[in-house]
């Protein structure tokens, strides 16, 4: 198996960023949504401004996977009041785990997990959260695989289009505990 690095993203990768972010979401999403609603989507959401805002916030993080010097997969995790929804101090988002296709099952997406994980441990924080669509058992399947439980439902709208996210929490803390 090829050493995987996860290394954190700046500001001078935001090319890259939007390149691995634009190609994966593609990648996972394309044949099931129409041309236009992606097109729209990935110029919205993967914008140089917007991806420029996004790496600039103190309550936001990127890492990449990467391999050699190519960069195979990419995470974002959100706390305090940048989480997309639940916007609980303690609670972290995990926004998007992605991975190119080509390199699923081969840990990358597991490596940028754990990331996740040990940022919200530094961060004292009490649960993980995030939302994955109804139609992607791979994805529910790897979260649950890792401790994960359904909470809720969500719409998540790419384009015109409104699509149901599944809504899953892991629990970090016990908040019954004495200390």
């Amino acid at each position: 198996m090829e050493n995987i690095l996860i290394r954190k993203v700046t500001l001078n990768n935001i090319n890259q960023l939007q390149e691995i972010g634009r190609r994966t979401f593609h990648e996972t999403f394309s044949s099931t949504n129409t041309e236009e609603n992606m097109t729209n989507y990935l110029e919205e959401r993967f914008s140089i401004e917007k991806l420029a805002s996004e790496l600039s916030s103190s309550d936001s993080l990127f890492y990449f996977a990467m391999i050699n010097k190519d960069i195979i997969g990419y995470m974002k995790i959100n706390w305090g009041q940048v989480q997309t929804e639940i916007r609980d101090e303690q609670g972290l988002e995990i926004e998007r785990i992605y991975v190119l296709q080509e390199f699923h099952g081969k840990y990358a997406g597991q490596l940028l997990y754990e990331k996740a994980i040990e940022k919200a441990k530094q961060k004292n924080i009490d649960y993980v959260w995030l939302g994955v669509w109804e139609e992607n058992p791979k994805a529910i399947a790897f979260y649950k695989k890792n401790g994960f439980v359904e909470f809720d439902k969500h719409i998540f709208k790419l384009g015109d289009d409104e699509q149901t996210d599944i809504m899953m929490k892991l629990q970090l803390t016990n908040k019954n505990k004495c200390i």
